[in-house]
């Protein structure tokens, strides 16, 4: 059994297609202006230069959503996926603020927050998340966080200043993330 899963996100590899964006959109159905996965932009000027980091939910081992959520919408699966009890929600958007990588997403016309769960139900089914699935150019990884992190370790520190991401010490995610500009 796996004690949590999480995502790797080689960034050397993503050219920016939101092939995993739209991919999560249409498999979630999720509403208009709601994406539970964007892909975040950088530019550098010195060197020139461009690199692209696909997103979602971390499955944080310390979710900040869960803590903060006065509905108790939130709770954790045993293999480590952090999932919402939609119907729960009273939209008070206290998630999205506690959330340091912005992953819970406000839909205005509903009035109700909602983000990855992984794609909880074809993994049930032994099927892969959609957004791993449907990478062209294999940037997304997902499987147990602990063989991710034995495959390739990094700096997170380094990756937070380049990219100016938040301090992983919040909430611990479980997410691999290979810089765009390491090598093999």
């Amino acid at each position: 059994m796996v004690r949590q899963y999480g995502f790797l996100v080689d960034m050397r590899g993503c050219y920016g297609c939101k092939t995993c964006s739209m991919a999560c959109k249409s498999e979630n159905a999720t509403p208009t202006g709601v994406l539970w996965r964007r892909v975040r932009e950088f530019t550098f000027d010195d060197p020139n230069g461009m690199a692209f980091i696909s997103m979602s939910c971390n499955h944080c081992d310390d979710p900040q959503c869960m803590k903060v959520c006065p509905a108790d919408t939130y709770s954790k699966r045993p293999d480590g996926i952090v999932v919402q009890d939609h119907d729960k929600c009273i939209g008070c958007r206290m998630c999205i603020m506690a959330c340091p990588y912005n992953a819970p997403v406000f839909d205005p016309v509903e009035g109700k927050t909602s983000k990855c769960n992984l794609c909880a139900e074809r993994l049930d089914e032994g099927l892969k998340p959609r957004c791993v699935e449907s990478c062209p150019a294999g940037v997304l990884q997902f499987g147990d966080i602990d063989e991710l992190r034995k495959r390739y370790s990094a700096d997170l520190s380094r990756i937070e200043t380049h990219y100016k991401l938040p301090d992983h010490n919040i909430s611990h995610p479980n997410i691999v993330i290979i810089p765009a500009g390491d090598k093999e």
